[in-house]
This record gives C-alpha cells, sequence and structure tokens, in this order.
C-alpha cells in the first residue's frame, strides 16, 4: 500500500485534564483504535505498525464536538474508539475523554479531523 496510514488522537480540552491523565487518555484510545483495526482492517494494522506508527493528536473543545468526530468516522467505516474514563481519579465516572481514528489511510481520516487544531 502506497498511501500513508495514521492514527489521529483526539482529547477533548474542555476537561483541563492533568498532563499525565490526559496522555493516559489518548493511550487508552490509540491502543484501543489499533485493536479494532486489527478485527476490522488487519492489513491497515500490521503496515501502521511496521511503518512507524504515525500518531497525530489533536484537541477538540467540547464533549459534542468529540461525538460528532466519532459518529464521523463510525459513518465513514474506519477504525474508532470513543473513551470512557472509569472515575478513579480526575474525572467524574462516565466521563468520555477521547476519540482515536484508525490506523487508516491519511485521505479517509483527513476529511473528518483537518479542521482540528494540534494538541
Amino acid at each position: 500500500m502506497a498511501e500513508e496510514l495514521k492514527q489521529v488522537i483526539v482529547i477533548r480540552r474542555d476537561l483541563e485534564m492533568g498532563k499525565g491523565k490526559l496522555v493516559a487518555q489518548g493511550a487508552h484510545a490509540s491502543l484501543s483504535a489499533f485493536l479494532e483495526a486489527e478485527k476490522s482492517r488487519p492489513e491497515w494494522a500490521r503496515i501502521w505498525l511496521a511503518t512507524g506508527q504515525k500518531k497525530i493528536v489533536v484537541r477538540v473543545d467540547s464533549l459534542e464536538e468529540l461525538l460528532q468526530v466519532y459518529s464521523e468516522a463510525k459513518k465513514s467505516g474506519l477504525p474508532v474508539a470513543l473513551i470512557t474514563d472509569m472515575g478513579l481519579t480526575q474525572l467524574e465516572p462516565g466521563t468520555i475523554t477521547a476519540v482515536a481514528i484508525g490506523p487508516a489511510p491519511s485521505y479517509l481520516i483527513d476529511p473528518i479531523t483537518r479542521r482540528l487544531k494540534l494538541l
């Protein structure tokens, strides 16, 4: 596959999570979306692992924005994961914190995430 594969991790900034919490939520999202890709698009997962595991981390400012990104990725048939916090530290149980899309070809992810600012 000549097309670049990547994963985009989307983090809610309105929650004002500490840096460690933010990184942990992004890691949960990344791994969960990868596992989804292994099931639904194993060739994408395999190639992404072998080519450097490119990740882009972007932000949204609300739950509504995050859910919109998730919905668009789901409708597009991309591997996607929505992360809900267990509430053991900084957040209330059930708080939705992050989404990851991919690994998938950039040309499929970009229409959904290109407007988002880098974290």
